[in-house]
């Protein structure tokens, strides 16, 4: 992305506050960029797989697969965790809205044209149906009722995204819906991530690309943990770290940044073990889990029958509990 102390081509000049706001902490020139060790992808790596090794025999002929859902819900409450484990997944509008909204905006980068969000919410609609995977198997069997309520989800969303953000140009090499995977031990040990948007590139150990989270509602503390996630896979994959994580609030219009560094990197890597380790426990060796009742509790699929959940609910919905802070 183009350094905010440059001059501004003619597109730029008429962004609006908020989208000027975005380009203004995303970008950066050349003399801002970090430079990495090259030796520090092998360095991390290293470390994982020695630190995850004690568990691996614990796995038998399944492998362990973590990502950021699974470790945010393990450093949470591990009762939710393995309630929600348990459950089946089933496509829904809501779940389905993501990937529509990542897909239409993907679109938008190349669209001729004044891009209109319900148009290109239904090319991505049309264009995922055509898929091999279960998001093609949910559109193509969904009901009328449930395309039309996909269809305002997604459009609201890109209509945000499109308010908010600088215009996408080719030349930031825009990626949604970005994959990265690690294998660590053979396969036996699997770390994944989707990133939502990803915009540059590293030039060889120069950090250049920029990691960002699209996120509707309020900030919580595990979004800023998710893109340390994405960026500790990101430079295990490819050597160079991102240069920026970006947890972008479409409801709000505003990115919350974070330098990428070595501690930030170190960081993700200490509670990816930890989180291993836990689901490990609780999966494979059948440990208590540890309950953490919390705002959560009332979506929790395991609510009814746990006693620090509904304490905290109903201590939550009481409006004489001096102990509430409202």
């Amino acid at each position: 992305m183009a350094d905010a102390g440059t001059d501004r081509s003619p597109t730029e000049a008429m962004l609006n506050p908020a989208q000027q706001q975005v380009l203004d902490l995303l970008g950066a020139g050349r003399e801002d960029r970090p430079t990495f060790d090259a030796a520090l992808r092998t360095e991390l790596r290293v470390e994982l797989e020695d630190a995850l090794e004690p568990l691996v025999e614990h796995l038998g002929r399944d492998n362990l697969f973590l990502n950021k859902h699974g470790l945010m819900q393990v450093h949470g409450c591990e009762g939710r965790y393995l309630a929600e484990e348990a459950e089946p997944f089933a496509w829904s509008p809501p779940i389905a809205r993501g990937v529509v909204a990542h897909k239409a905006i993907e679109l938008a980068v190349g669209w001729r044209g004044e891009p209109v969000p319900l148009e290109l919410v239904d090319e991505a609609v049309a264009r995922l149906s055509q898929g091999m995977d279960g998001v093609a198997d949910f559109l193509q069997t969904a009901s009328e009722a449930d395309l039309a309520e996909l269809r305002t989800l997604a459009s609201d969303r890109v209509t945000t995204f499109l308010e908010t953000f600088p215009p996408l140009k080719p030349a930031w090499r825009p990626v949604t819906e970005s994959r990265v995977r690690v294998e660590l031990h053979g396969g036996a040990v699997v770390l994944s991530g989707k990133i939502d948007l990803a915009l540059g590139r590293a030039d060889g150990t120069t950090a250049g690309k920029v990691l960002i989270d699209m996120k509707t509602g309020g900030s919580r503390a595990h979004h800023l943990d998710d893109l340390r996630f994405y960026a500790l896979l990101e430079t295990i994959k490819l050597g160079t770290p991102p240069r920026l994580l970006a947890t972008y609030y479409l409801d709000q219009g505003q990115p919350v940044v974070e330098v990428v560094t070595v501690d930030v990197l170190a960081a993700a890597l200490r509670r990816t073990i930890a989180g291993a380790a836990r689901v490990v426990a609780l999966t494979r060796r059948h440990e208590d889990p540890v309950l953490r009742p919390g705002p959560a509790c009332r979506w929790c699929p395991a609510r009814e029958g746990c006693v620090p959940g509904t304490t905290w609910i109903a201590r939550d919905d009481d409006p004489d509990d001096p102990f509430e802070d409202r």
